[in-house]
């Protein structure tokens, strides 16, 4: 699964995530102070501080989250341009190696 993402207003976004820290009473104050800075600092932080990958399957029937990570990159993304293609990781090794014709 891959998800692309357009942060419109990072700020918000900031503030969302620092209300959130705020709201929890069982963080310890240096794990809270430390998650502050996180996400006032880096965006991707702040946005994994709101979003819980779980959340996103846990109720998806046939569906077991083994491992969930996060990564981000700013991109110029245009869906309309030939150069994005999201499939573009799913191709296997071996059928790169076949030819036209499927034969190696």
């Amino acid at each position: 699964m891959e998800l692309v993402l357009e942060i419109e207003d990072p700020g918000e976004l900031t503030k969302a995530a620092l209300r959130r820290l705020a709201d929890d009473t069982d963080m310890p104050a240096d794990e809270r102070a430390h998650a502050e800075g996180a996400v006032t600092e880096d965006t991707a932080e702040a946005l994994a501080s709101l979003v819980d990958p779980f959340d996103l399957v846990s109720e998806v029937p046939g569906v077991d989250l083994a491992q969930a990570s996060w990564s981000s990159e700013p991109i110029d993304y245009d869906p309309d341009s030939p150069d994005w293609d999201l499939d573009e990781d799913d191709v296997d090794e071996d059928d790169e190696d076949e030819g036209a014709d499927g034969v190696s």
